[in-house]
């Protein structure tokens, strides 16, 4: 499936190349009391908490919308207590700072591009009150370039002042907050380290883009570049030690594809507690296509939660006619996490 042609922002030698944890679920936790010795006189009450794992297989039943191949629900370990999903289905705004061609998020003012996402929550809650719709902001952290940069990457690390910028517009409506890499000629793990310090951060999470990791050393944009396994491992294996070591609640990691080819081995992604992963259907067409692609890459490779992204002007083009959240909750599995660029 084709994406939007690639948008080019000049900058000063540079080209972009580029189309909280909300606080632990009550009713999905359950607190058990153990008593251990920690030395001969000293008695110390240490709380265990588990998630509900009745409620949470059938929330997981609910999401495979009747699927009777046995693909889904997918059987992976259960999550750590406070996991948003399959509690809360995410409503996110996509975009970058620097240009309005790469997604919403940029391209309106902060107020007016609020607004818009506020109502799509109230859609989405409407039409599936049974899970909590809760908005999102998924941020172009790191860009894909069309130059090779100083470095030769060809990948732009935005300045740590822009993601303050969506963490502060993300406060005031509880929102969460993605960052996506578009690792170029760089590797996940390389651009993932450089964002620990705000993945630390409870209500942030991590998207990854294979479209923009070029292993053959094409020119981003050029071609439609690809991950293996070991590639979202990486970047599961970073996610999962930052919960760990900051007692966190599970990080989301968010990976988009729409062609067989962008994501490899999938069988031998991780599944972990600490991690929930969606795999994102990402691309843009009329609905039929976009069924397709999604039936073909998504629903035949499951690997845990399953996403969907919808494009205000390229799924409208040719007399094409967007998704619905109404349709959309009729596929098979039902995305829990929607994206808006």
């Amino acid at each position: 499936m084709k994406k939007p042609a690639l948008a080019l922002l000049i900058l000063p030698f540079l080209f972009f190349v580029s189309s909280c944890n909300r606080g632990k679920a009550a009713d999905t936790v359950n607190g058990e009391e153990k008593t251990v010795t920690k030395q001969p006189d000293t008695l110390v009450k240490k709380t265990a908490l588990t998630i509900d794992t009745l409620d949470y297989n059938k929330r997981m039943l609910a999401l495979s919308n009747n699927d009777t191949t046995g693909k889904w629900p997918v059987k992976t370990p259960y999550p750590l207590p406070g996991a948003l999903l399959p509690y809360n289905r995410i409503i996110a705004y996509y975009g970058n700072l620097y240009s309005k061609r790469m997604g919403i998020l940029g391209e309106l003012p902060r107020n007016e591009m609020i607004k818009k996402l506020q109502g799509e929550v109230a859609k989405w809650q409407a039409v599936d009150p049974s899970v909590k719709t809760i908005p999102a902001l998924h941020y172009i952290a790191i860009t894909a370039q069309g130059a090779p940069g100083k470095d030769n990457k060809h990948r732009m690390r935005m300045p740590f002042k822009q993601i303050d910028t969506i963490l502060s517009w993300a406060k005031p409506i509880d929102a969460l907050v993605f960052l996506d890499i578009q690792v170029g000629h760089s590797n996940v793990k390389d651009e993932v380290t450089t964002l620990e310090k705000y993945l630390s951060m409870p209500n942030v999470h991590l998207g990854i883009d294979p479209e923009f990791s070029m292993k053959g050393g094409h020119r981003p944009g050029s071609k439609i570049g690809t991950f293996d396994a070991d590639d979202i491992n990486d970047a599961i294996d970073i996610l999962a030690n930052v919960v760990r070591k900051n007692k966190l609640t599970p990080k989301i990691l968010v990976v988009h594809r729409f062609t067989q080819g962008m994501v490899t081995n999938y069988k031998n992604i991780k599944k972990v507690p600490e991690v929930q992963i969606v795999m994102d259907m990402d691309g843009f067409g009329d609905r039929i296509l976009k069924r397709s692609t999604y039936l073909s890459y998504i629903y035949r490779e499951p690997v845990q939660f399953t996403g969907f992204k919808l494009f205000y002007k390229n799924d409208i083009k040719k007399n094409w006619v967007m998704y619905t959240p109404e349709e959309l909750m009729k596929f098979t599995p039902k995305p829990i996490y929607i994206q808006y660029q």
